[in-house]
């Protein structure tokens, strides 16, 4: 899915179904992450005003997914809470810096296709979760996941656009390098996979 390499263990829809309410709660901070990332971007790279204007309205998305999540918790009276560790994303983010395989195409062309990539493990984690909650009965949550995971799918792509015009280099470079950062990807979900489960969460 999306250029993903590997596929999350079943076992994980089963442990979020478990501890909704954590995950819940791990899914509106990571909608407040996803916005902070865009506009992190923005003031790490304001040269370009095409990438400022799309960023903008990403993040000014991310900020809506952000409320309507915050919406779901307060109905079911939980409270935010602090932001958890992400150990998925900071991995991730310390790979791309780490692995030099394929093209060199900066750190602002691997900033954006590892925010690519997490938008696709979200769709994905997104799809599981919403046919687990259909199973168990809580259908109006299950629909606003249905919703997201769309959501989700056409930021991976925005941001692989976004990778493509933000160098010269060709876009079957940026493919090659979204690739190699495929797979770092694949080795931190197995690896997560692998660990004692602490807590339930949408990337863990």
């Amino acid at each position: 899915m999306l250029g993903l390499k590997v596929e999350t263990d079943a076992a994980w829809a089963s442990a979020a179904m478990r501890d909704l309410d954590r995950v819940l709660v791990d899914h509106a901070h990571c909608e407040m992450k996803a916005a902070s990332n865009a506009l992190s971007l923005v003031a790490r790279h304001p040269e370009s005003a095409g990438l400022i204007r799309a960023l903008t309205d990403l993040a000014r998305e991310e900020i809506d997914h952000f409320q309507r999540v915050l919406a779901v918790l307060e109905a079911r009276g939980l409270p935010l809470g602090p932001p958890p560790v992400d150990d998925y994303a900071a991995s991730l983010r310390r790979a791309a810096q780490a692995d030099t395989r394929g093209p060199k195409l900066g750190p602002l062309v691997d900033r954006l296709l590892v925010s690519a990539l997490i938008e696709a493990r979200s769709c994905e984690r997104f799809k599981l979760l919403a046919t687990a909650l259909e199973a168990a009965g809580e259908r109006e949550v299950s629909a606003f996941y249905a919703e997201l995971l769309a959501a989700e799918a056409r930021h991976y792509r925005s941001f692989i656009d976004l990778a493509s015009s933000a160098t010269t280099a060709s876009r079957d470079d940026v493919l090659a390098r979204l690739d190699v950062l495929a797979d770092c990807e694949a080795e931190i979900v197995r690896g997560l996979a692998r660990a004692p489960q602490s807590r339930a969460s949408i990337h863990g």
